[in-house]
């Protein structure tokens, strides 16, 4: 009876930690953008630092999130520019308006 009861307890406990990790493993706004995302990006070159997007190794997606505004993809050099953009969002979004506007690549 009691290796029932410990095989139970056992099953019940990986179900927990499997629910736990569902959970708890849901992708970051930094995550990869779609490739379609990817293609329509107006820039070559990091927002933040100038360099080139792949210079670095894979170039790094991130989602700006301002409030009563659509989330937007922004692409960097590296996971360093993210808190640099982060501290002054809308003037990185305004260089990347203004690419896009000479690109004809909209929001």
């Amino acid at each position: 009876m009691s290796s029932s009861l410990s095989r139970a307890i056992r099953f019940i406990l990986q179900v927990v930690g499997f629910s736990a990790t569902a959970v708890f493993a849901q992708p970051s706004t930094a995550e990869p953008a779609t490739a379609t995302a990817n293609a329509a990006y107006p820039l070559k070159t990091c927002v933040v630092s100038g360099g080139k997007l792949g210079g670095m190794g894979k170039p790094v997606a991130y989602v700006s999130k301002q409030a009563g505004q659509p989330d937007r993809t922004v692409m960097f050099c590296c996971k360093g520019c993210i808190r640099k953009f982060e501290k002054e969002p809308a003037k990185f979004l305004a260089k990347l308006d203004a690419a896009g506007a000479v690109t004809g690549v909209t929001k």
